[in-house]
């Protein structure tokens, strides 16, 4: 049975959840919050990959108080010895009397196994409690588990008209710095950023985090680049950051360009190409998924943008929308992609939208069911 208590403590718990965004990839994001009575005696979040997990910071601080209590987790503790030891034996070790879950965990190795063993203890076990809240902080964490692939988030900035940039080939801003500063947000708490080589050419950017705080995380840093014409003097191939530079090839690349380009630190992966001669983008999310990543903001250029969903790659999307018409000399959003009919096109779901000083952001979730 769960009561109006279960759901508000249960929200204590996805509020401390929400404290690991960005930093326990390749792990979910989970909170937890400890209760005896009506009154709250302890609360905990998994802070990184490695380190103890949620249940397990609140059970310390609750000490000898966790007898008998009511733990609010957001994901099903687990039931197996990875780099921590399993949170259920904890749990039942602390005394706990009964278990809260938001949602079950994806992971095969755990799925119901945790429940299934607390149950058996004779805990009191109720999941489900705000499943879909629970779920989706943690997107990455589960389409990495069940598919092996990063989750993918498409961002751009662009004028009413659809356009990203005023003119073929040249730089300039679209949307004001407020966007720019939620971009930056984003970038702190994806693991890659992804690029193609025409926006290298043209814009040269670092790719890098940067919050008013000074404390961002810097993405591993993605370029599709199939003839490696990046460069050597490109700012990604510069910088002092703890985030690597990916480089995604075709096989027929340069040899000796791509020695030089590991020579000086980056990371060069030769893929295979699409029949339109890009690199093929499902293979890119293939390497980068078997390499621990499990979030992917994909920044552009159009036809990044357009070969991804074509293949019906993209999960989410924040577009920023600035309140200006840059006309038809400029560049769309996304290049290669037509649609015959409204129900043909790919859509948007569950939007979101927020205002960013002029412009205005609208989020939403894929959906290719009509296609």
């Amino acid at each position: 049975m769960i009561s109006d208590s279960d759901l508000v403590f249960m929200r204590m718990a996805l509020k401390e959840a929400r404290k690991g965004i960005g930093t326990t990839s390749p792990n979910p994001c989970v909170g937890a919050v400890i209760v005896k009575g009506d009154r709250v005696i302890a609360k905990g979040f998994h802070k990184r990959a490695g380190e103890p997990h949620a249940e397990i910071h609140a059970l310390r601080k609750a000490g000898k108080l966790a007898k008998g209590a009511t733990i609010y987790v957001t994901l099903e503790p687990c039931n197996h010895t990875g780099r921590t030891p399993p949170c259920t034996h904890a749990l039942v070790a602390a005394g706990i009397k009964r278990v809260v879950v938001g949602m079950k965990d994806p992971n095969p190795l755990v799925h119901g196994s945790g429940l299934r063993f607390l149950a058996d203890q004779k805990i009191d076990v109720v999941s489900g409690v705000l499943s879909e809240e629970c779920s989706r902080i943690n997107r990455p964490f589960i389409k990495h588990i069940t598919t092996s692939m990063p989750w993918v988030v498409m961002k751009a900035g662009l004028s009413l008209d659809g356009r990203i940039t005023y003119r073929k080939g040249t730089q300039g801003g679209i949307t004001g710095p407020q966007s720019l500063r939620k971009v930056h947000q984003l970038r702190n708490i994806f693991d890659a950023i992804m690029v193609g080589i025409g926006t290298i050419l043209i814009d040269d950017p670092s790719l890098t985090t940067r919050l008013h705080t000074g404390r961002g995380r810097d993405p591993i840093r993605v370029i599709l680049d199939s003839r490696l014409r990046i460069p050597v003097s490109a700012k990604v191939l510069h910088l002092d950051s703890k985030a690597p530079t990916w480089i995604f090839c075709g096989p027929d690349s340069d040899p000796k360009k791509k020695a030089k380009l590991v020579g000086m630190g980056a990371f060069v992966h030769t893929v295979e190409m699409d029949a339109l001669g890009g690199v093929d983008v499902r293979q890119v999310l293939s390497v980068l998924g078997s390499q621990g990543i499990t979030s992917l903001l994909v920044e552009g250029g159009a036809a990044i943008h357009g070969s991804m969903l074509r293949r019906r790659l993209v999960d989410h999307a924040y577009l920023f929308y600035a309140p200006i018409f840059a006309g038809e000399e400029g560049i769309a959003v996304v290049k290669g992609l037509s649609a015959a009919t409204k129900e043909d096109a790919i859509h948007l779901e569950k939007i979101h939208c927020k205002r960013f000083g002029e412009d205005l952001m609208i989020e939403g979730d894929f959906s290719y069911s009509s296609l």
